[in-house]
């Protein structure tokens, strides 16, 4: 069945780096876009990037601009998301999931256009 595993959130201090890893299995990650989304204690979720089946990659919230790095190795089946420069809000549990299309199209998506989630990984910044 078609899964996507998060992996590698943990503490970290402001200023420092992560990067988070999303494994897909059950299906071929090369026909398919993969966006990630974030949900911070007390808010809804939201979604800041998305990257094509063919690399090409969009990014919705000003505020992960210039510190968020997506890609992908198809041939791992995998998608990373680098995260620089980490403040305190960005903490919250980060979500991969599979969008119904290979494009991302310049754009992250409502979550209504992701068919497959992952189940989270908490990514918690503090000193």
């Amino acid at each position: 069945q078609v899964q996507l595993v998060e992996s590698g959130g943990k503490l970290v201090q402001p200023g420092g780096s992560l990067r988070l890893s999303c494994a897909a299995s059950g299906f071929t990650m090369d026909y398919f876009a993969i966006g990630w989304f974030r949900q911070a204690p007390g808010k809804a979720r939201e979604g800041f990037s998305c990257i094509g089946s063919s690399g090409t990659v969009a990014y919705s919230a000003d505020s992960v601009k210039g510190r968020f790095t997506i890609s992908r190795d198809n041939a791992k089946n995998t998608v990373y998301l680098q995260m620089n420069s980490l403040k305190p809000e960005d903490t919250a549990v980060y979500y991969c999931a599979r969008f119904r299309w290979s494009a991302c199209w310049g754009r992250v998506g409502a979550e209504d256009e992701y068919d497959y989630w992952g189940q989270g990984t908490q990514v918690t910044v503090s000193s």
